[in-house]
């Protein structure tokens, strides 16, 4: 197991927060910091795609369940934008109120968070019909919202709408 690590290692360290490695599904154990947040949604969720964080959406339409209402478990899929040119996914752990969810994700900070898994985040739905269409993050450095809004496409969520998946 050891010597596949060495094989996979160079690809999570050069992979950008969209970039994902091929290969099987990894246990969220296996993953190691630095890591991206393709492949640590994958991993966490169980949600089996491919393809930079962005393309998420789209790619799930036909093979999992997709929602504008998160739920733990679920991936929420940031759209392309801005500083967010890959996208991003966070994995939903608890839901709080109709606009407040905690998540985990990877390399979601800069600097010297760059590539680090955070646990617990919260994320703010502030978009202006309550549809989880544009989020703000928690940010720690400041120990508050950022004062970016994200947009985001929807939640994937974990259970495959084909039979046997």
């Amino acid at each position: 197991m050891r010597g596949g690590w060495l094989l996979l290692l160079p690809m999570l360290l050069l992979a950008a927060c969209g970039g994902t490695p091929r290969g099987p599904v990894l246990g969220a154990a296996a993953l190691r910091e630095p890591v991206t947040c393709v492949p640590y949604a994958r991993a966490r969720s169980g949600v089996d795609l491919r393809g930079d964080a962005w393309e998420w959406w789209s790619a799930a339409a036909g093979l999992y369940e997709r929602s504008q209402v998160p739920r733990p478990g679920s991936v929420m899929v940031f759209a392309r934008a801005g500083r967010l040119r890959d996208g991003h996914l966070s994995v939903v752990t608890r839901v709080l109120s109709r606009r407040e969810i905690r998540v985990d994700h990877a390399n979601w900070a800069s600097g010297s968070g760059k590539g680090r898994i955070a646990r617990d985040q919260p994320v703010l739905d502030v978009s202006p019909r309550n549809d989880w269409s544009l989020v703000r993050v928690w940010y720690p450095p400041i120990g508050g919202y950022g004062s970016s809004a994200y947009p985001v496409d929807g939640f994937v969520h974990g259970r495959s709408v084909i039979a046997g998946r």
